[in-house]
């Protein structure tokens, strides 16, 4: 294909169709199940769904068929088979979804979670950059692929409404598509990014997750501190002791053996590739907090391949100016451990569980509620023909060679493929930066990237076709 007409292609389409429409979805308060209970009265994840599923058969793509398929109790799937334009080759899997994190307060004036704002390269709101755009990008890039006199092999677009919830439908999904889906030599996933916007990111490993929600209860119900300090133990300091034995409080590294992995030597000459090319994440620091350490070598493989902790929540507190002098009855911590790649989350879940019940400080109950574990996934060896294909692409859509990045976050659904699809090869990338605010208040995308993704991904799609042919 022509780089110059896949390029003019694809930017007429984000301009004239798919920005509109992504300013619209953006509106869709589609809240991923689990921040949303009653999303199945709600309907947004419904609406969302529905909302790509007119606009991609609105596109008229020759051949395609659409589906938002509805397993009973679950969460909508929007399903999108469209025939190949080479005979009998392997089908290529395209990943994105379109639930959404909650809409958190803070934003910025003038910003909004639910109403898209275009400040320059940005469109600003919810759901924007993770992941609204994705199925958008799959489509124009069979478009591009067809318009441009390009080959592609039957592309499955596959976008779920739980992935922020740790995709736990999905499994299931897979069970009943199973059949239909056939073998996937290819998947597509648009649902990461990289360092900077200045070139390709592909995403070779994901960090796994356990979550759990740790209560110390140490009375039936409060007491005044005067009566019950230096009698009864502070629920408070009956966790942070339990916490002392899970992590170094004084550097941050995790204790248990289970939680860590011998880091792949590959992987550490790529985190090191990445270190000397690309800029440090471009986190806002507040006054003058510093980073962990000061060797971008360690940032990220602290950030990729070594376990973490973030207490994410907490319950049994009342706010500063509410408090009275009482000794609380308990202590709720919500725990986010971040698990290396290759570790085992049933493992970890099961050491964290035991170290925090084991000989407790002063007899205190320890409950737990709210438990979630996923491992993480590391990138099979790219085939020659996608390696190939990269530093093509890189070249020239980006002007620059591609990088590789170990993503610090999860991505449940690349697991289950891989260990459905053991022959599969992976693309994991996106338009997602370090400061796309993700999660967070002021989400953005940066359109260009995702343009330029797009273009890429265009690419990709013939490569594997005609060395499909050619084999």
């Amino acid at each position: 294909m022509d780089t110059s007409a896949v390029r003019q292609h694809v930017r007429a389409t984000w301009d004239s169709a798919i920005l509109p429409s992504l300013r619209d979805f953006i509106a869709i308060p589609a809240l991923s199940p689990a921040f949303d209970a009653d999303w199945a009265t709600t309907g947004h994840l419904d609406a969302a769904a529905e909302h790509l599923r007119a606009w991609i058969d609105g596109r008229g793509l020759p051949g395609a068929t659409l589906e938002i398929v509805r397993l009973p109790e679950r969460t909508p799937l929007l399903v999108v088979d469209i025939p190949g334009t080479v005979a009998d080759a392997e089908t290529v899997l395209l990943y994105g979804h379109l639930d959404k994190q909650p809409p958190v307060g803070g934003w910025s004036e003038g910003l909004d979670p639910w109403t898209a704002v275009e400040r320059g390269e940005r469109l600003y709101g919810r759901g924007a950059a993770d992941d609204g755009y994705a199925g958008y990008a799959a489509t124009a890039a069979v478009e591009a692929v067809r318009a441009t006199g390009g080959e592609h092999a039957r592309c499955v677009i596959m976008l779920e409404t739980g992935e922020e919830s740790g995709s736990p439908d999905l499994p299931a999904y897979l069970d009943h598509l199973g059949e239909r889906l056939g073998e996937i030599a290819l998947v597509v996933c648009l649902d990461s990014g990289g360092h900077d916007y200045d070139r390709m990111w592909l995403t070779t490993s994901l960090r796994g997750l356990v979550s759990i929600d740790v209560t110390a209860r140490v009375l039936e119900s409060g007491q005044h501190s005067g009566l019950a300090g230096g009698i009864v133990p502070s629920s408070f300091r009956v966790l942070r002791a339990l916490l002392e034995r899970l992590e170094d409080s004084a550097t941050g590294e995790l204790l248990l053996p289970e939680l860590s992995v011998r880091i792949p030597e590959h992987r550490v000459e790529e985190a090191r590739a990445t270190a000397e090319t690309a800029p440090a994440s471009a986190l806002p620091l507040h006054g003058g907090t510093r980073t962990v350490t000061d060797d971008p070598l360690e940032l990220l493989l602290n950030n990729s391949w070594r376990p973490s902790l973030s207490v994410i929540g907490a319950a049994g507190f009342p706010l500063p100016a509410d408090a009275g002098n009482v000794q609380r009855p308990f202590t709720t911590l919500s725990l986010s451990f971040r698990l290396p790649p290759t570790a085992d989350a049933k493992a970890a879940l099961g050491a964290i569980q035991k170290a925090l019940t084991t000989d407790v400080p002063h007899g205190a109950s320890i409950e737990f509620d709210r438990i979630d574990i996923a491992d993480g996934w590391d990138a099979p060896e790219l085939a020659p023909w996608l390696r190939a294909a990269l530093d093509t692409t890189a070249r020239e859509v980006f002007g620059s060679p591609w990088g590789a990045v170990g993503l610090g976050g999860s991505i449940p659904f690349m697991g289950l493929l891989a260990e459905r699809y053991p022959a599969a090869q992976f693309v994991v990338t996106g338009a997602l930066g370090s400061d796309s605010n993700a999660h967070v208040p002021d989400e953005w995308l940066h359109v260009p990237q995702a343009v330029r993704v797009t273009e890429a991904v265009a690419h990709i799609l013939d490569a594997q076709a005609r060395g499909h042919q050619a084999g």
